[in-house]
């Protein structure tokens, strides 16, 4: 329970009408918490929060019009104290790491919403961090690993969308070498064995999004 006499009053932002629905169904039933908004793209979630101004933000990753990541980063800007949990699918350590650097307090899995909301929402209320601990296992695996750099950001990107070399150099107005240096890096970076499993990691690591 809230040490405050009043319900931590709470925004949740998520692109799909029946998850909004049953986090209302779940929140309801809570002496202690109140569902005070709700917004369907990150545009709307920085209304809805402006609008409210709530303790607790539950916080979608992608979304249509502004993603998660970038309507944290946002609503962040206009209000440091916003305390947001990131509420998602994804479970890969890039994902995670752009939104604690967004200012993320808290991260749930979609899968584990029945076992970890009200915990989180609370601790995180409270001013604590939770991140599920397989998550955090993740982070820690890839700790002080270089990260892929924007440019080979953009050509596993490319790769992942079916395109071959020559095709990747066309859309990026430079050198077929060029790319294949970068695949190189690439492969090196994720410890891949080819180009379909360097997309593969990508995927699910959070570096990249189909």
């Amino acid at each position: 329970m809230s040490t405050d006499s009043r319900p931590i009053r709470i925004l949740s932002a998520d692109d799909h009408h029946l998850l909004r629905h049953g986090l209302a169904s779940l929140v309801g039933a809570e002496p202690d918490l109140e569902l005070v908004a709700q917004a369907s793209t990150g545009r709307e979630a920085i209304e809805q929060f402006r609008l409210h101004q709530p303790d607790v933000t539950l916080m979608d990753l992608q979304m249509p019009d502004m993603n998660g990541i970038e309507a944290i980063i946002a609503i962040r800007s206009e209000f440091p104290s916003a305390r947001i949990i990131v509420l998602t699918t994804y479970a890969g350590d890039v994902q995670v790491t752009r939104a604690l650097k967004a200012g993320a307090r808290g991260y749930i899995l979609k899968g584990r919403l029945a076992g970890e909301l009200f915990e989180t929402i609370r601790a995180v209320h409270a001013g604590q961090k939770r991140i599920p601990p397989e998550v955090a296992a993740d982070l820690a695996d890839h700790a002080g690993e270089s990260g892929l750099t924007e440019r080979e950001m953009e050509v596993l990107r490319l790769i992942a969308a079916g395109n071959a070399n020559k095709e990747i150099a066309a859309q990026l107005s430079i050198a077929e070498e060029t790319v294949k240096s970068r695949i190189t890096s690439i492969l090196s970076k994720l410890g891949a064995n080819d180009r379909t499993h360097a997309v593969t990691i990508g995927l699910k690591r959070g570096i990249i999004e189909l």
